[in-house]
């Protein structure tokens, strides 16, 4: 029981799987949001240089919007598990009698015998910190988030849209010619997009063609709707 005791009190480290989605999310937009910008104006520019311009301004927005909204949502959850910890606090003092109760009752659903799970629950409620991460866990099926995750989770979302948002910004910085540039843009992004989905579908346990073939096709739907709208308007 002590061991148990000290893995409900202990906080998390930030997992692997973390950081895997926040990359994820990152690397998402930003291949898809730039590449359809920069294929946009090339439906209607013949020289590079304003789409280089939009495309750095799109991509450091992004950057900040993204990255902000991590490190908010991050926020939100640390505060999300205070505001329950304080809760589950509040509880205990006010009403012990049925927070005991509600003890042994979730180790009697864990298969503990009524007489045992009494003595158990008593156990737990000698001490009040153990007491409320137990109830946090398992009534709640809350764990604690890191305190320095909603940081991290902004730099990594951020880093990750500025990396995947050059991709389809490179070739118009290489070549001055507008075509040339969404030629070879549409080539190197689709080519990301393709290994970014394979990546991701695998990560995430889909079916790797057809994981690979909606994060393609998300990306190359927008940016021909980009071009193709571009094109009509002007």
């Amino acid at each position: 029981m002590h061991s148990t005791a000290l893995s409900l009190t202990k906080p998390p480290p930030r997992s692997n799987s973390d950081l895997v989605k926040d990359i994820i999310i990152g690397m998402s937009d930003g291949l898809t949001v730039p590449f359809a910008l920069t294929a946009g104006l090339s439906g209607v520019l013949n020289t590079t240089h304003l789409i280089i311009v939009s495309g750095l301004s799109e991509i450091a927005a992004g950057c900040i919007s993204m990255g902000l909204g991590g490190f908010l949502a991050g926020e939100s959850e640390v505060e999300h598990y205070d505001t329950a910890l304080k809760r589950e606090f509040n509880e205990i003092d006010t009403m012990p009698k049925t927070e005991l109760e509600e003890v042994e009752d979730i180790l009697m659903n864990l298969g503990v015998e009524k007489s045992l799970s009494n003595q158990v629950a008593l156990q737990i409620s000698n001490d009040k910190n153990r007491w409320a991460e137990f109830m946090m866990k398992l009534e709640l099926n809350m764990v604690q988030p890191a305190r320095n995750r909603a940081a991290k989770s902004g730099a990594t979302i951020a880093l990750a849209y500025l990396a995947g948002g050059f991709i389809p910004l490179f070739p118009y910085i290489l070549f001055r010619d507008s075509k040339t540039g969404f030629d070879l843009s549409c080539t190197v992004t689709i080519l990301a997009l393709i290994i970014f989905g394979y990546i991701k579908s695998k990560v995430t346990g889909q079916p790797l063609i057809i994981g690979t073939i909606k994060v393609a096709s998300i990306g190359i739907i927008a940016a021909g709707a980009a071009y193709l709208l571009a094109r009509a308007v002007s």
